[in-house]
């Protein structure tokens, strides 16, 4: 008999208690080799003055089985209270977050009865990085920040599952004709990385007009990566269009670590009735169970899942007439998945995980080459709300400060130029941009040259809320224009 792997299990809230029960008791007949350790998580651990949902006992866990399969939670309504998901996946360095969005028409209604996509989202960055200010009466600011390192191995590791996983294609979505230093970096290095894999086809999408294709058309797509906030809303919303949010399971990889859930939330309204369907987690444990090194236990439990689903034999959220055999609950549908275990689907698809070669899936990068960076510059913001907001009256006030060869060239509200030589129409909050650089951008300065103008301008009684230094690498400008500039 196989060595018992440990695994930490968190039954979490609502209907989380339910579907893991029926979760485990699947993965137990199918012969799955679990040693389980059982932490609290959630609502409770949040009311004990635990900010973060968990107790340190629980990282603990964590710790020493580096398995994570998580029940859904609740968060208490008002604030103080920290995402879980967002802080166990940066604690734990979960970058790579993987959502399989398969349709299982005609069981299962569906606009789209042909679509088998697999979205890979980074999982750490982008603005879920979570930096954000009040800066002036009027504006907010939150950064997003896109890390070479962290885009290298979200890439990579999306060649490599699509590689292990014998998919095609590899599609890129960004906004990179907006954001072009950001998602301008990520698309740079999906072209890179994706060089290394020639017999996969490869495709880049602007965001937007790619979100609207997935809805539309999501067969032409077959893996797709994304930086953080679009992989989030768009895997949710393929999951939505296969046929139901609740079937999706999802897997969080990191280097060390790994968690597993389902996609949806914990449905506190649905708790304790035995009606709950645990299809997502229990899909997300197969790929727990792939990642762990027992892919035969995987392929038997999903082709058991599929061929329930083929049988009509269905929870509430899924029962339609003329395609439903019989409506269940929660735990009689884990029944009939057991009782199907060993069988495989005639209409559906039937799954094959092989001998485990997924398991190996790790994105890398590799370490990046100092360039040579001067500063050229500096963004000065401001909070001033005076004359109307009259920007020829603040290019007045700093016209005379210059320190070195830095002296102001324009300033821009909401990104775009008002002075010099604005337009009266442009509607400005009070939160202003201030570029000081030399003539040209070409003459480097000091950081004693900008200290020097934070004091002047200080002193004159306007408000600086941050500066931004404007830096060349490699003698290329790596900063971007202002609209009208």
């Amino acid at each position: 008999m196989a060595k018992k792997v440990p695994i930490t299990v968190a039954h979490g809230d609502g209907i989380g208690p339910e579907i893991m029960e029926a979760t485990l008791s699947i993965l137990d007949k199918a012969g799955a080799q679990l040693e389980i350790e059982t932490i609290e998580i959630g609502e409770k651990v949040y009311l004990k003055g635990y900010t973060s949902g968990m107790e340190p006992r629980a990282w603990d866990s964590l710790r020493k089985t580096k398995v994570f399969l998580k029940a859904p939670i609740t968060t208490p309504q008002g604030g103080g209270f920290k995402s879980l998901n967002v802080t166990t996946r940066k604690t734990l360095g979960l970058y790579a977050n993987i959502r399989p969005c398969t349709s299982y028409h005609p069981f299962v209604a569906t606009k789209h009865p042909i679509m088998d996509v697999v979205i890979i989202r980074e999982n750490e960055e982008d603005l879920y990085a979570g930096i954000e200010h009040q800066q002036t009466d009027e504006v907010t600011q939150c950064l997003k920040l896109i890390t070479r390192p962290g885009t290298e191995k979200i890439i990579r590791f999306a060649f490599e599952y699509a590689r292990a996983y014998g998919r095609k294609k590899v599609t890129c979505f960004t906004k990179d004709n907006i954001m072009k230093l950001t998602d301008g970096l990520f698309h740079k290095v999906f072209d890179e990385i994706g060089a290394e894999y020639p017999e996969l086809e490869k495709e880049h999408w602007i965001v937007d007009i790619g979100a609207a294709k997935l809805a539309d058309s999501p067969e032409v797509f077959d893996l797709i990566v994304m930086p953080n906030l679009y992989g989030d809303i768009l895997s949710d919303v393929a999951a939505q269009i296969t046929g139901s949010v609740g079937l999706g399971g999802s897997a969080n990889i990191g280097a060390d670590y790994a968690m597993f859930e389902a996609i949806h939330g914990s449905a506190p309204r649905r708790a304790g009735q035995n009606v709950a369907n645990p299809s997502g987690l229990l899909l997300g444990a197969v790929q727990m169970m792939v990642y762990i090194g027992q892919p035969e236990v995987a392929t038997k439990v999903h082709n058991a899942w599929l061929k329930t689903m083929e049988d009509g034999v269905h929870t509430y959220d899924l029962f339609q007439e003329g395609v439903s055999k019989v409506k269940v609950g929660t735990k009689e549908f884990a029944q009939a998945v057991i009782e199907r275990l060993g069988s495989k689907p005639a209409t559906l698809k039937a799954v094959d995980y092989g001998t485990g070669s997924a398991q190996k899936i790790q994105g890398s990068y590799k370490p990046t080459q100092p360039a040579k960076k001067e500063l050229v510059g500096v963004d000065i913001f401001l909070h001033w709300n005076d004359n109307n907001r009259v920007a020829n009256e603040l290019g007045k006030k700093l016209k005379g400060f210059k320190s070195g060869p830095f002296e102001l060239k324009l300033i821009t509200n909401r990104g775009v130029k008002v002075y010099p030589d604005g337009m009266p129409e442009t509607f400005c909050t009070d939160h202003w941009r201030c570029r000081f650089t030399s003539d040209a951008m070409d003459k480097p300065g000091s950081y004693k040259d900008v200290l020097a103008l934070l004091n002047s301008i200080s002193g004159s009684g306007l408000d600086i809320i941050k500066t931004e230094n404007l830096c060349t690498f490699n003698g290329k400008i790596s900063f971007s224009l202002g609209q009208g500039q």
